[in-house]
């Protein structure tokens, strides 16, 4: 799944506006590689789905 984030801009974390793969969905939190190439889990209240066909796995 490729999801928007929507939060402020952190710098080597998330860029406001840029559109992040979700690696796995783990108890409902999106792992995603941010920035920094490290991949952490990040609330999905801070991200808009903008491609929910992208397998992603539990």
């Amino acid at each position: 799944m490729k999801v928007k984030y929507l939060g402020e801009t952190s710098f080597l974390e998330l860029t406001n506006g840029k559109v992040y793969t979700v690696l796995s969905v783990e108890k409902d939190w999106y792992r995603i590689v941010d920035d920094s190439g490290e991949d952490y889990l990040y609330p999905p209240e801070d991200f808009e789905v903008v491609d929910p066909a992208s397998e992603t796995s539990d």
